[in-house]
């Protein structure tokens, strides 16, 4: 399919309007793509496979194989508890949703995006998708800590809320999609609408650890302001433009690297700290 086929194709598509979006650069095309973020050809299975941004690809891709494995486990060894298997369910779309948005974002990048298109595109369906889990994950995971922290009336209103939030969330993404609207489908709105949930949560563990001293809300503490101090350090290296100065030097080393190999280490945290203390409130 030529350019243009490929275009005339998209006007008429409610699923390809989203492609309508271009990217915020202006300038960004087949030609320039390679100048402006390093990409490899990779050899598999006889086939010669670009990859955009390499290292980054592997930071993503490795944040969500260990979030998806850490959450199988806890699938599987819920030991009957309701909170350990929605901390399962929760990093499972978590891990799932990195691997969506390292597709998008890097790895794959300039085959969604740019080949074979006039202009690049700013997003893809894998980066919308990635938005959903993302946001299920953490309503999800809203839940499990009811299970844990709450007394029965309050595990109900939990999972009304956070069904709720990601009813309505979902809505707006694919709204966003079909419409398309840029500002519904951004990562920025989706971790605004997360950030209550974590500082509800962040609050609930602190009263309790204060009335209660618990192991389980002092690691659930450290988990949130683990989550708080990810955002910091990816919001201030992306505003002090970190990623293009050390790219004009001719090393990479993105925002996205710097969130994605925080939340590795929060993963670890996880599965180290927090895993073995998960459990339902006593009756």
């Amino acid at each position: 399919m030529t350019s243009s086929e490929q275009n005339s194709a998209e006007d008429g598509s409610l699923w390809t309007r989203l492609y309508h979006i271009k990217h915020n650069d202006s300038n960004l095309n087949e030609g320039t793509w390679f100048t402006v973020q390093p990409c490899k050809r990779y050899r598999l299975f006889g086939q010669a496979i670009l990859i955009t941004q390499p290292s980054s690809t592997f930071w993503v891709y490795l944040l969500g194989i260990l979030t998806t494995v850490l959450g199988c486990y806890l699938l599987v060894d819920h030991e009957g508890q309701i909170s350990r298997g929605l901390w399962g369910v929760s990093l499972v779309f978590w891990g799932i949703g990195a691997l969506l948005a390292g597709t998008s974002y890097q790895a794959f990048a300039y085959q969604l995006k740019c080949e074979g298109r006039p202009e690049v595109v700013w997003t893809s369906w894998w980066e919308v998708i990635y938005l959903i889990f993302q946001q299920v994950s953490m309503s999800v995971m809203l839940v499990a800590v009811a299970y844990s922290c709450l007394p029965a009336g309050g595990q109900k209103i939990a999972i009304v809320l956070a069904t709720l939030v990601s009813l309505i969330y979902s809505a707006m993404v694919f709204y966003g999609a079909f419409k398309p609207l840029k500002s519904l489908i951004t990562f920025e709105l989706m971790v605004h609408i997360c950030a209550p949930l974590v500082l509800f949560m962040l609050l609930l563990n602190t009263w309790r650890y204060w009335q209660y001293s618990t192991a389980l809300d002092l690691a659930l503490i450290g988990n949130w302001l683990g989550l708080i101090v990810t955002m910091a350090l990816y919001e201030n290296y992306m505003s002090r433009g970190f990623s293009e100065k050390l790219w004009a030097k001719g090393y990479w080393f993105s925002e996205n690297d710097v969130l994605h190999v925080a939340l590795i280490a929060w993963v670890f945290y996880l599965s180290l700290v927090l895993e073995p203390l998960i459990s339902d409130i006593a009756v």
